[in-house]
């Protein structure tokens, strides 16, 4: 074994390497077994199923491993497993879709775990190399999955518009990294912290602050960095969208929160100012933008910037109980995003692109269960008790009052009565107009879309009625973000 590496190195990243190892074979057998859909698309499950019980095996740890690259946990493993979670539903509602599509499965499925394998190290990187490396694996990925229908134009130019700015975030992220480094000579957040500790706020680390935050901003698809946001989720494949939604947000929040609040807390008040301004554009011009939207992604595009500007609320209280609540959200936003996609996703037929909010009239009579199932998906988007988005948001809102944010939390509450707007016109479209609407045939979901929106409205339910679990594993996971490196604690 070379110096410097110890076995202890590999066993603290196995789920990772379990990642590779299945994504790996999926490619192989993807060239050995072209045809074989099915076991591909099994291999992939059972791959993101290994790697959660890799996980869980870690679990109670609170450990930094890799010469101070990676951190072993709660933090890292609430996240890991929303990804993964993400993941898996992407994957079964990607199945028939790209049978419609006739679409190769298995580069498809290889990139989707590709993808999965960055968030993972952006989750636990403590270290802003370790988190660029899994940022560049997770875009890198996106990018060829967003232009994954090469004979549509729009796919086609949804991953040049994705790539080219992408592009242009990371070096503004890069050059903020950058900043930071000359300051303090470290890459390390702990050793960051640790070095800018007792100093004032200087005119170079409030440059390094904006460029990251920008850099960051866009990644979450924050206002004004958002333009890329709902061509990409209008063109990428529609189960790509989904888990760019999910599983890319959640990854990214991940690495805001590790750089800000574990490398960065003696500048809080600087960029605690910035993520406000942030959270207040963000869910403001999603919502309205949401408004007059016709196609059902770009609806949920601009729905998922607005629900970034909410998840920034935790980030500005900046407490442990923000950060707790920001991860309660971000398990029940998994749930009824995701489903809400799969619907978007079961309507694709050959000659129906399934799209646009006109596709959604008869919905109730063509599959009284996809009807039933977007019902609660919106209702819990909108924050409608009993679901779990109300639950979330309570909590959510709650913490940024409890850290004296009153007025933040105001303007979030009035734009959630906005957002129910929106979310029912697509209630409107699936019932109340379908007396109206011609005569259709029945849609058929196929069994691998009705496992993916039975977990995801048995998710959006659950965590509405009984949300406990998920508030004690967000608030557990909380706790160990406040010991890592060199002690420093949340505001």
């Amino acid at each position: 074994m070379p110096p410097g590496f110890s076995a202890s190195d590999f066993y603290y990243i196995l789920p990772e390497l379990v990642l590779t190892g299945g994504a790996l074979v999926v490619l192989l057998l993807s060239v050995v077994t072209p045809r074989r859909d099915g076991l591909l698309l099994g291999v992939s499950l059972a791959t993101v199923a290994a790697t959660l019980l890799g996980v869980a095996s870690f679990a109670g740890l609170d450990e930094t491993v890799s010469r101070g690259l990676l951190a072993i946990d709660g933090f890292a493993a609430f996240f890991k497993v929303v990804v993964l979670v993400s993941a898996a539903l992407t994957l079964l509602m990607s199945a028939p879709y790209l049978r419609v599509e006739g679409l190769r499965a298995g580069e498809y499925y290889f990139l989707i775990l590709c993808a999965t394998l960055g968030m993972m190290f952006m989750a636990s990187g403590v270290d802003l190399i370790t988190l660029f490396i899994g940022l560049e694996t997770m875009a890198v990925s996106f990018y060829v999955l967003a232009g994954y229908l090469k004979p549509n134009p729009r796919s086609n130019e949804a991953a040049v518009k994705y790539f080219l700015l992408g592009a242009f975030s990371l070096g503004v992220l890069l050059y903020g990294m950058s900043i930071l480094y000359g300051v303090t000579g470290t890459t390390n957040l702990a050793a960051t912290a640790a070095a800018l500790s007792g100093q004032g706020p200087s005119l170079v680390l409030v440059l390094a602050v904006v460029l990251v935050g920008a850099g960051m901003g866009f990644k979450i698809a924050a206002v004004p960095f958002h333009m890329w946001a709902p061509d990409v989720y209008e063109g990428a494949p529609t189960p790509v969208t989904a888990f760019l939604s999910v599983g890319s947000k959640a990854a990214s929040f991940a690495m805001l929160i590790r750089i800000f609040l574990e490398g960065l807390p003696s500048l809080g008040g600087e960029w605690t100012f910035l993520f406000y301004l942030l959270a207040i554009i963000t869910m403001t011009v999603g919502n309205i933008a949401a408004l007059t939207q016709s196609n059902l992604k770009r609806l949920l595009a601009y729905s998922s910037i607005a629900h970034a500007g909410y998840l920034l609320m935790g980030v500005v209280a900046g407490t442990e109980r923000g950060v707790a609540a920001m991860l309660v959200y971000l398990g029940v936003y998994l749930f009824m995003q995701l489903g809400a996609f799969a619907v978007v996703a079961a309507m694709r037929r050959s000659d129906v692109v399934g799209d646009e909010l006109k596709d959604l009239t008869g919905l109730s009579r063509r599959s009284p269960m996809a009807a039933f199932a977007m019902l609660f998906f919106m209702l819990s988007l909108g924050g409608i008790p009993p679901t779990a988005g109300f639950m979330g948001k309570i909590w959510l809102f709650g913490a940024a009052i409890d850290a004296g944010f009153v007025w933040l939390a105001v303007i979030a509450v009035a734009n959630s009565a906005v957002s129910l707007y929106y979310y029912l016109r697509v209630v409107v479209f699936m019932w109340i107009n379908d007396e109206t609407a011609p005569a259709a045939s029945p849609l058929v979901i196929g069994p691998a879309m009705t496992v993916a929106l039975v977990v995801a409205l048995f998710g959006t339910v659950l965590f509405g009625l009984y949300p406990q679990f998920l508030f004690e594993h967000a608030e557990a996971a909380a706790r160990t973000l406040e010991g890592i490196g060199a002690g420093v604690a949340l505001r």
